[in-house]
């Protein structure tokens, strides 16, 4: 397969950064990268632009680093409460997921991305922790609490009275069992 280096004018994720000298597929360059603006193919001329495009990527780097600081302490000031509908015994109907998390911190007025949460489906009532990737230098943990919407009710326990287990003896008297069928008589 044939190659073309090129440099890149804004980041490509799983590629690299503005200002990057990268090859890749000449048909990926052609009609993905050069098309949408996102890199030039390498020529002198394009070889002087690669200090300012180094220089706009530090700066982009800061501003996002920064940001997500920013966020990291919104999101740590934030608690979250999640009432769920239980059946007998506190067992939740459904689950917390990704999704739910991200439309309650929206309801705080804080905006973060489903896929930067680290989490598997919650489906116990409790206290519950979540990871969120903001940046690759900055992770916050956001704690969460899942309760009951309704009043839980204990599991009713059935005791067994072995009073009534000379009802139905099967063959060899082992505990209930069907009577038997018997064939009616032509």
């Amino acid at each position: 397969m044939a190659t073309t280096e090129i440099l890149l004018i804004k980041p490509v994720e799983g590629l690299g950064g503005e200002g990057d000298q990268v090859k890749v597929k000449s048909g990926y360059a052609r009609n993905y990268l050069l098309p949408r603006k996102m890199a030039l193919p390498i020529t002198q001329a394009n070889r002087k632009h690669i200090e300012s495009l180094k220089q706009a990527r530090v700066q982009r780097e800061a501003q996002e680093l920064d940001g997500a600081k920013d966020l990291a302490k919104k999101i740590e000031a934030v608690t979250l409460v999640f009432a769920v509908k239980t059946g007998e015994g506190g067992k939740m109907f459904g689950s917390i997921t990704a999704a739910d998390i991200v439309e309650k911190v929206g309801e705080q007025g804080i905006t973060i991305e489903k896929r930067k949460l680290h989490i598997s489906p919650v489906k116990e009532l409790g206290k519950h922790t979540v990871h969120i990737k903001l940046h690759s230098d900055v992770t916050v943990d956001l704690a969460f609490e899942v309760v009951s919407e309704n009043p839980i009710i204990e599991a009713p326990v059935v005791e067994d009275n072995d009073d009534d287990d000379d009802d139905f003896k099967g063959k060899k008297g082992k505990g209930k069992s069907r009577p038997r069928r018997t064939k009616k008589a032509d």
